[in-house]
């Protein structure tokens, strides 16, 4: 069966959707931590959907709230009054910390992205956006054209002039060695150089921890100092929390608080987690910022009736079970098990990550070069063990991604663990 359907993917649909594994799975079902594919086997489940699955597979509450909301009504356009996205958007606008915030629903991460940068550049009268290194925000034309990974980036053409800022990995470029004060000393040089090189940008897009990119983050601060720069040209930070939101690094709610000494930022964009698994995204901005536009707008399926309902059954969940809270907690045990395990094998270059957003860069043993075929390796080996992880990484996709379910417990945890250090050990 599974090669059959294989056969039909490949006839008609694009070259270009990446399939994990030699040989692909199919999932056909999930319940709290682990999923089944269409064989019978039973996988611990360490990427969730790329990190959409943020609660759980299957979770009771989210699956009778989609239901009951399905047996009522699904959708019906952002034309008419809709209670459950009036209630959504007022609790992710007081979770925010942006003052006098609106919220605007949307259905992915991409389409987020592309609505803030709207907002932005007709806000600011200007086409010009200040982006990471390393950085991914969407698949969309104008997202893949902020994006600062070549492998994300099939084309360069763009509506937008984007100039990249250095700071979004820690452990490599020109300011490596520095440590981590004289680090953020040398971006924000950069930074001021840059702008007065160039007419004064729309925003600054920036993720806390890059996901796509490998997990890699700065020094906590590195985006406070940039703001410091920022707010003297009147340039807005944007912050892409579509997978470091919902309190999935544990420390914080959201990625940005590591970095909030001056305050929340001018716009925030979320989505994956906060619907388990549906098509919820969205931007959230100061009033004055997402009222800019003098044209009229609707969104046709953002906070659709149905998601919104998953969105507010979630979040309540999330929110009652300090998943916060445990992310920390079991996040914490997991990335000390894996870097005690990463020490006995050459391949691994580092360990990184906060909460339950683990990376681990593999690199040709002795070098900083980096390792996709090893990475591969790991991937596969993994799964033969009974888990699932990512892969990423702006250096030929040498990381491995773990972001399990924040209500990953102790037990799960270990198991994982010890697959992915016997994975790893297969490299020697």
């Amino acid at each position: 069966m599974t090669d059959d359907l294989l056969g039909r993917h490949r006839s008609v649909l694009p070259d270009w959707l990446a399939l994990y594994y030699e040989e692909p799975i199919e999932i056909t079902h999930g319940e709290g931590r682990h999923v089944w594919d269409s064989d019978g086997n039973r996988y611990l489940d360490f990427f969730g959907g790329i990190l959409t699955t943020m609660t759980a597979h299957a979770l009771p509450e989210v699956t009778k709230a989609v239901a009951e909301q399905a047996g009522r009504i699904v959708h019906s356009s952002t034309l008419y009054l809709n209670r459950q996205m009036v209630e959504l958007a007022e609790r992710i606008a007081q979770l925010s910390g942006i003052p006098d915030a609106r919220v605007f629903f949307t259905t992915s991460g991409t389409e987020a992205n592309d609505a803030a940068l709207l907002l932005a550049t007709t806000y600011r009268r200007s086409n010009t956006v200040l982006a990471m290194r390393n950085s991914y925000h969407g698949r969309s034309f104008s997202a893949v054209g902020i994006t600062g990974n070549r492998g994300w980036s099939p084309t360069s053409m763009s509506p937008l002039q984007t100039l990249y800022v250095h700071g979004g990995v820690r452990s490599r470029g020109p300011f490596a060695e520095l440590d981590d004060y004289d680090f953020v000393a040398a971006c924000v040089d950069d930074l001021k150089d840059l702008l007065g090189h160039t007419r004064p940008p729309a925003a600054l897009i920036a993720e806390p921890i890059q996901g796509v990119g490998g997990f890699t983050s700065p020094p906590d601060g590195l985006y406070a100092a940039f703001r410091e720069v920022l707010d003297k040209h009147g340039i807005l930070w944007i912050s892409d929390e579509v997978q470091t939101g919902w309190g999935r690094t544990g420390e914080h709610f959201w990625g940005w608080q590591a970095h909030g000494r001056n305050g929340p930022p001018d716009m925030l964009t979320f989505a994956k987690g906060i619907g388990n698994g549906m098509s919820i995204g969205g931007v959230v901005a100061r009033a004055e910022i997402m009222n800019c536009l003098d044209a009229n707008s609707i969104s046709t399926f953002g906070g659709t009736q149905i998601t919104m309902a998953a969105g507010l059954a979630n979040l309540t969940y999330h929110l009652e079970h300090d998943l916060q809270g445990n992310a920390r907690r079991v996040g914490g045990l997991l990335i000390e098990r894996l870097r005690a395990a990463a020490a006995h094998v050459p391949a691994v270059r580092e360990v990184r990550g906060r909460g339950l957003m683990i990376g681990i860069e593999l690199t040709r043993p002795g070098t900083d070069r980096a390792d996709p075929q090893a990475a591969s390796a790991v991937l596969e080996a993994a799964r033969a063990g009974g888990l699932l992880i990512g892969k990423g990484g702006g250096h030929d996709t040498s990381c491995l991604r773990v972001a399990p379910p924040l209500s990953l417990n102790v037990a799960e945890a270990e198991e994982g663990a010890a697959i992915l250090e016997e994975a790893l050990r297969s490299l020697l």
